[in-house]
């Protein structure tokens, strides 16, 4: 008994040693989400820089919907000189997508913290007959087929969002899929498509020049930056908002002291006043949690894109 104590203790004291000995050289910090989020990425590399010590360098990888990036970080050494941020959608949605996927997001991943949760809207322009969604369903059921509508890519949230407002209203409307946010509002602005699905980050200087308008918040609640734009929820009854966050993570099997320390750390930047009004004024504001809470987030957006794409019939290819 005596002698295990001791082997125990020795572990203990081994363990303690090597998290105020980490980190002892430069940390790569992978980023799988864009539009706009790598201004937050950026700010917490810093804050890290600052207080670790070492270089937090980094790596953006939003290919392939944060797949490529997200292998690479399951790939790598679980000694924490390799984190990442990524979206709900990079973790979860590319399971239901491909065929090919390998990674599960609740095994090849150690969670550290949320880091945001993302606003998403629904925008048109001013020389649509619509200004609501309301509107917008009624004159897609007196104009069937003639509405499109565009999004970041198949599978993405925003893609779901339009196919659950098809499901629930019956209005037949064309999805058009671009890679990635901005080509949306481009092509929005130059009338190829009539109704877009984005971040707010991406849409604010449109809305704010007046070349684009919002017609929902697609979130649980309204924005407190855009007070009078309802949520979609409250002009359709029966919807539910899809999930919409980023976190932080590293591959699996990190040690707990490692996790803590850059826990601690990551949340503390996050949660400083000039990142948190930073993330407020573009539209990701800041929701740290513990590891425990992320990992059940993911459980829950699992469950919820399951059932969804199952109702849309999304197949994996």
């Amino acid at each position: 008994m005596m002698r295990r104590s001791l082997c125990l203790a020795l572990l203990v004291l081994a363990g303690a040693a090597h998290a105020q000995a980490y980190p002892a050289r430069p940390i790569r910090a992978i980023m799988t989400v864009a539009g706009g989020a790598d201004i937050i990425a950026r700010l917490v590399a810093q804050g890290l820089t600052a207080s670790l010590g070492q270089p937090v360098v980094v790596e953006t990888q939003s290919g392939a919907g944060g797949a490529i990036g997200a292998e690479a970080v399951a790939r790598a050494a679980p000694d924490g000189y390799t984190i990442m941020l990524a979206s709900e959608s990079a973790l979860v949605m590319n399971r239901f997508l491909s065929k090919s996927a390998r990674l599960d997001p609740l095994k090849d991943f150690t969670p550290i913290t949320k880091a945001f949760e993302t606003v998403a809207v629904i925008e048109t322009t001013p020389a649509q007959p619509f200004g609501s969604i309301r509107e917008l369903i009624d004159y897609a059921r007196r104009n069937p087929g003639k509405l499109s509508y565009g999004t970041s890519g198949i599978g993405t949230t925003h893609h779901l969002s339009g196919e659950s407002i098809r499901l629930l209203t019956g209005i037949d409307w064309v999805h058009v899929p671009y890679k990635g946010g901005p080509p949306v509002i481009t092509d929005l602005i130059g009338g190829q498509i009539q109704v877009g699905f984005s971040v707010l980050a991406t849409a604010a200087p449109f809305i704010a020049s007046g070349k684009i308008k919002i017609l929902a918040v697609n979130g649980p609640k309204r924005y407190h930056v855009i007070p009078d734009v309802p949520t979609l929820s409250e002009q359709l009854p029966g919807y539910e908002a899809p999930p919409t966050w980023a976190g932080y993570f590293g591959p699996a099997g990190m040690p707990p002291a490692i996790v803590s320390r850059l826990r601690e750390e990551i949340v503390r930047v996050l949660e400083s006043p000039a990142v948190r009004a930073k993330g407020e004024d573009i539209g990701f504001p800041i929701a740290t949690s513990t590891p425990a809470e992320l990992n059940a987030a993911i459980q829950r957006d699992v469950e919820y894109t399951a059932r969804i794409v199952q109702a849309v019939g999304i197949r994996p290819e």
